[in-house]
């Protein structure tokens, strides 16, 4: 089969001819229609993830929409000709999805939401399972919370706007000011973080006692901020985005918590994969529901101009998640 493979960090994906996957145990065989581009992909690429374990020479690319060719003794999930979408390689060992076949992981794989495209199934599955880890199962997002998104018209923040949104939180988000439009078309109330600080919007929207949850999605000064805008007390601050080092102290003197959310845990460790599947079925659910949907950009690449679409992600040009088509 045709696919990409990276031989040295920081060189450039290489087409070549490698065999043909099969179907192991506990594993469906899938051909792959289109790969999702994250940040994470391009970083992986020069060396800059050392945290996602990757070993070389290897295919890149951790999301994936595709059609299930085969399955392995024990899958009962999934039958040949289902449609399937998941974040399935890239990382540690796994074969990655810039290739015309995978054989991954069935626990990894959900269903294709039927309203949704090849292209735009591929672009949901890491920053969803993200989104959904901080705010659910971390944050138990809720009817009556006040959530505050930092980085709302980003990837992992506008799935996480529509997340909370659909789960009844009236959701603020921070944004520039070309991003404000995109956040209140999706319900949620913007916040222009060149023009206000956070003293300021934490005042306005909570009169001083700070939001419910703040989904941190930039890291940086960003997360130190947010240990500033929880609630009192019950307030809970989540973070895709931990590096540096931060001072917990003004997130402990207004008795709030934090949670650090990992996505690539199961796939490294093989443990809890599971619910990487479970998650993404739910989403498929909002999906069908008309709740959640991505944003993708409108440029069309292929195995062949992958170096364009990394190129869109790492200059920040993209308008929403770049997607690579690999098999029309």
């Amino acid at each position: 089969m045709h696919a990409l493979i990276l031989r040295e960090f920081g060189a450039a994906l290489e087409p070549a001819e490698i065999a043909m996957p099969e179907a192991g145990p506990g594993q469906a065989l899938v051909r792959i229609h289109a790969s999702g581009v994250n940040p994470l992909d391009t970083k992986i690429r020069v060396g800059k993830a050392a945290h996602a374990e990757r070993a070389l020479p290897a295919v890149p690319g951790l999301d994936l929409a595709g059609t299930v060719e085969a399955v392995g003794a024990g899958v009962e999930r999934f039958v040949p000709g289902d449609e399937v979408f998941g974040l399935t390689g890239g990382v540690g060992d796994l074969q990655g999805s810039l290739a015309e076949y995978a054989a991954v992981d069935a626990d990894l794989l959900a269903h294709r939401p039927r309203v949704l495209t090849m292209r735009e199934a591929a672009a949901l599955p890491l920053v969803t399972i993200t989104a959904w880890e901080g705010l659910v199962d971390r944050a138990g997002v809720r009817a009556g919370h006040k959530v505050l998104v930092h980085g709302g018209a980003g990837g992992i923040g506008h799935v996480a706007v529509q997340i909370a949104l659909a789960h009844g939180a009236e959701v603020f988000a921070t944004g520039g000011p070309r991003s404000l439009r995109t956040i209140k078309d999706m319900g949620a109330v913007p916040i222009d973080y060149t023009a206000t600080d956070p003293p300021a919007y934490v005042a306005e929207h909570t009169g001083g006692e700070g939001f419910d949850i703040v989904f941190d999605t930039v890291g940086g000064a960003t997360l130190d901020a947010s240990f500033t805008a929880a609630r009192y007390y019950t307030g809970h601050v989540v973070s895709a985005l931990g590096w540096g080092t931060h001072s917990i102290a003004p997130l402990s003197f207004r008795g709030a918590t934090y949670s650090g959310v990992f996505t690539l845990l199961p796939m490294l460790t093989g443990r809890g994969r599971a619910h990487h599947g479970e998650i993404l079925e739910q989403a498929a659910a909002l999906a069908e529901s008309g709740r959640l949907s991505p944003r993708v950009d409108p440029g069309h690449f292929t195995l062949e101009s992958v170096v364009d679409a990394y190129q869109a992600v790492e200059s920040g040009t993209a308008q929403g998640k770049v997607v690579v088509d690999v098999i029309a």
